[in-house]
């Protein structure tokens, strides 16, 4: 039985966890296959954003340890290189946009993965926790790194140190999501989803690259890159295509190039 299930609309991954009777708990099968998913997002030229959410109550538990500890341990590597890691802290990197839609309890992997999509949308009831510490030991999905960047130094140690657990409320108040809904946020989650999709690839993955680039290499040097980056955009096909339905007042229709 697959555990990642991955549906293609239009330009739009869907990726669903689908092991709802274990709280959908990670074990070696469903990170392998999630990180095939994201592979099939960044090799296919015509997926251009990709959705992650979960099947019943819960959008994941956290890692089933039993199964991945050992792995864990003995230091194996839980997947190929040639893959995009869904945790990004090895393997490929991964370049095109990732909205995620969480509920129910969000835990240690859970958030590790979301903190490194792009935008993310819970429901009122989400739970979220990195509770490792509760364990003897840390994250090493990238939340020591991530958390820290995207909520704040006392945001991240509140919960990483004390491995509390914490509301959505609380996640959006600190910015580890961007938006709460009152009920399931798959649809919420989809319509942001679909918008991105709209868009143009090309530029879509630019703005990422240089996001990224900033955060990991500084803003001088990703400032001195923006105007070469631009400067191809324009001679895309997309461009002229952006700059027709403007002033045709309509859509534009992008095609990738």
């Amino acid at each position: 039985m697959s555990l990642v299930i991955t549906e293609i609309r239009d330009h739009l991954l869907l990726i669903k966890l689908n092991r709802p009777e274990k709280m959908n708990a990670f074990n070696r099968q469903m990170l392998q296959e999630l990180a095939e998913a994201y592979t099939l997002m960044e090799d296919d030229p015509d997926i251009w954003c990709g959705l992650v959410y979960a099947e019943g109550e819960h959008f994941t538990s956290g890692l089933d340890l039993g199964d991945v500890g050992p792995a864990v341990m003995e230091g194996g590597a839980l997947f190929g290189e040639h893959l995009v890691d869904p945790a990004q802290t090895g393997g490929r990197l991964r370049t095109k946009p990732l909205v995620f839609a969480v509920k129910g309890y969000c835990l240690t992997i859970g958030i590790e993965t979301l903190l490194a999509a792009d935008i993310a949308v819970a429901s009122e009831n989400t739970r979220f926790g990195q509770i490792e510490i509760k364990r003897g030991f840390i994250p090493f999905g990238g939340a020591t790194v991530r958390m820290v960047q995207r909520c704040g130094y006392g945001n991240a140690m509140r919960y990483l140190l004390t491995g509390d657990l914490f509301s959505a409320r609380e996640a959006l108040r600190i910015g580890m999501i961007q938006e709460m809904t009152p009920e399931d946020p798959f649809d919420r989650a989809l319509s942001i989803a679909e918008t991105i999709a709209s868009q143009a690839p090309l530029a879509v993955q630019a703005t990422i690259a240089s996001v990224r680039e900033s955060m990991v290499d500084g803003e001088e040097k990703a400032m001195g890159n923006l105007l070469p980056v631009a400067r191809q955009l324009m001679k895309t096909e997309d461009a002229a295509e952006g700059l027709r339905s403007f002033l045709e007042r309509r859509e534009a229709q992008f095609r990738g190039k």
